[in-house]
C-alpha cells in the first residue's frame, strides 16, 4: 500500500474505495502501519482498536461487493479524542481516576453518526489531565510531540488528535474546544479544524459530561488535513439529538455566493503576535481580495475584555468543580500543567450568587456586541494564537498563556471559528483563524477553502522517517 494513499483527506480516500481502486481491508491496515510507524515518536494514539478495525474493514468491503448502498465515507478510517466514548474502548479523559474505567457499552451520538456514514473507528487520541491545558500530557500516557518539531508540543486539549491526523495516522478526527481546544491544536500541527457554533454538534457521550453555566462555552468540533473533510464532516455530524437538550435542530445556512465583506485583526488588545503571525494574517487578508472579497481592518469592540470574562466563568466558584470532579473519580494525583495553566489561575476568581449575576449580563453584552459586529461584516479573520508551536511546558508561563485568548474570544461569543494554514516560519506552521455569525460554520469554511490555496496542510518533513524510533514523551513530572 503505499504512502500516498494514507496521505490523502478522508473523501479522497472514501472514493479509492468506491472506485474499487483499494479496498477498505488495504487502507484501515495501511492506516495501522502509519499508526505504529509515528506513534512512537509522537506518542499521538493512546489506544489502537486495529483488530475490532480490521474486522469492521472486512465487513465493509463485503457490503460493497454485495452491491447495498453505502455511506459516503463508507471504509474509511477515523480518530477520536479520549474524552469521548467508542463503544468496547475505555475513555480515560486523561485523569488518573479514570485509569480503569468502564469500557463504555455505546458510542458517543457523533462516533455513531459517523459510523452510520460508513466510517471504521481506528484509534483513540492523548490529551491533557481532565482536558485542562493546552498541552497534551497526562500521568496516563506521558506527553506528545508535535510532528513538525518533537521539542515542540501538539497543543491541547486534542493535540494527540492534531498529531495523528498531522503524521497521516488518521484523516479525520473527533476533538473539543472550551477555550481553543479544537484549534490550538490543529494550529500547532498545520492541519484544518473547526468549533461550532455552541449548540451546533450534540455532546452525548463526551467526559466529563456536558452542563452547567459553562456549557455554552465549548463544543465538539471534527479536525482534518483538508477542510472539505470538514464540510461534509459537519453535514453528517450536526442533527437534533434527544440526550442532549443544548442541540436544537437548526439546519445549516448556505455560504454567501456573492463577494463576502470580511473584518480582520491581528492585535486582540490583550497579547500582541510576532510579526511572522502577523505577516499571515496579513498576507491571508490580501489573499481573499484577490478572490473578490471586501476586506477591512477591524475588530470587534468586546476583543480586549474576552480573556477576563472567559477565566471568571471557568473560575466562577474557584475551581470547585473541577476539584469535587476529580475526588469523586478518585484522580488523587494531577499533572502539574492542570495545576500551574488552569487550575493555578482559576483559584484567584470566585464570585458571590450576586456578582455571578453581573458576570452573566457581562457575558450577555459581550455576545450581543459580536452580534452587532456582524452585522456588517460575513466573517473575521484573525490570529489562532501569537506563535507558532511552543516549546513543551512553555503553555502555562505568563504572556504565553494568555495569548490563547485569541481562540477563548469565539467561546464566549458561542460563533463558530474555523482554522486553515497558510504559511510557515522556520519550519513550522503558521494558521490563520476565520470566524462567522452564529449558525454559519459553512460560510468560514468556505473562506477556509480559499485560504488553504495559499500553503495548505504538508507532510510534516520528519513524518517519513520516524518508522519505530522512540524519543522521549515525558513524563516531566514524577509520581508520588
Amino acid at each position: 500500500m503505499p504512502v500516498s494513499l494514507v496521505e490523502q483527506g478522508a473523501m479522497q480516500m472514501a472514493s479509492a474505495i468506491r472506485l474499487r481502486q483499494v479496498s477498505s481491508y488495504e487502507l484501515i491496515s495501511a492506516q495501522l502501519e502509519q499508526i505504529q510507524r509515528v506513534n512512537s515518536s509522537l506518542n499521538a494514539a493512546v489506544q489502537i482498536l486495529a483488530e475490532r478495525a480490521l474486522e469492521e474493514a472486512r465487513a465493509a468491503d463485503e457490503k460493497l461487493a454485495s452491491g447495498a448502498d453505502v455511506g459516503p465515507l463508507h471504509g474509511v478510517p477515523f480518530s477520536i479524542k479520549d474524552s469521548i466514548d467508542v463503544r468496547g474502548s475505555r475513555t480515560t479523559a486523561g485523569t488518573w481516576g479514570r485509569r480503569d474505567a468502564p469500557v463504555a457499552e455505546q458510542d458517543a451520538t457523533l462516533v455513531r453518526r459517523l459510523r452510520e456514514a460508513g466510517a471504521i473507528p481506528i484509534a483513540k487520541t492523548n490529551l491533557p489531565d481532565l482536558l485542562f491545558a493546552y498541552e497534551s500530557d497526562n500521568l496516563l500516557f506521558g506527553r506528545t510531540n508535535n510532528p513538525y518539531d518533537l521539542e515542540r508540543t501538539a497543543g491541547g486539549s486534542s493535540g494527540g488528535e492534531s498529531a495523528l491526523i498531522a503524521a497521516c495516522g488518521s484523516p479525520l478526527g473527533l476533538g473539543s474546544d472550551a477555550a481553543g481546544s479544537v484549534r490550538i491544536p490543529a494550529a500547532f500541527c498545520g492541519i484544518a479544524a473547526i468549533k461550532p457554533t455552541s449548540g451546533r454538534l450534540p455532546r452525548t457521550g463526551h467526559v466529563p459530561p456536558s452542563g452547567g453555566w459553562i456549557e455554552a462555552l465549548w463544543q465538539i468540533g471534527p479536525m482534518a488535513r483538508c477542510v472539505d473533510d470538514l464540510v461534509l464532516a459537519m453535514q453528517l455530524l450536526a442533527g437534533e439529538d434527544e440526550a442532549d437538550f443544548t442541540s436544537p435542530p437548526v439546519g445549516f445556512v448556505a455560504a454567501k455566493r456573492d463577494p463576502a465583506k470580511v473584518a480582520f485583526f491581528t492585535d486582540n488588545g490583550i497579547s500582541r503576535c510576532s510579526p511572522e503571525v502577523i505577516a499571515a494574517v496579513e498576507g491571508a487578508a490580501e489573499h481573499l481580495t484577490k478572490f473578490g472579497c471586501e476586506v477591512v481592518e477591524a475588530r470587534p469592540p468586546a476583543m480586549d475584555s474576552a480573556y477576563e470574562l472567559e477565566m471568571d466563568l471557568l473560575g466562577a466558584d474557584r475551581g470547585e468543580s473541577i476539584d469535587a470532579y476529580l475526588a469523586a473519580v478518585g484522580s488523587t494525583q494531577t499533572h502539574p500543567l492542570l495545576q500551574a495553566g488552569f487550575l493555578g489561575r482559576m483559584r484567584s476568581r470566585g464570585v458571590t450568587v450576586s456578582e455571578f449575576a453581573a458576570l452573566w449580563a457581562r457575558w450577555d453584552e459581550y455576545r450581543t456586541n459580536v452580534a452587532h459586529f456582524f452585522r456588517d461584516y460575513d466573517a473575521i479573520l484573525c490570529p489562532v494564537y501569537t506563535e507558532p508551536a511552543l516549546k513543551h511546558g512553555e503553555s502555562v508561563k505568563p504572556g504565553n498563556f494568555e495569548g490563547f485568548s485569541y481562540t477563548m474570544a469565539w467561546n464566549v461569543s458561542g460563533n463558530p471559528a474555523a482554522t486553515v494554514r497558510v504559511d510557515q516560519v522556520n519550519g513550522l506552521p503558521i494558521n490563520v483563524q476565520v470566524v462567522a455569525p452564529r449558525w454559519r460554520e459553512m460560510q468560514a469554511l468556505r473562506i477556509c477553502q480559499v485560504l488553504e490555496m495559499m500553503d495548505g496542510w504538508t507532510v510534516p518533513p520528519n513524518v517519513r522517517f520516524f518508522q519505530s524510533v522512540p524519543v522521549d514523551t515525558g513524563p516531566s513530572w514524577r509520581m508520588a
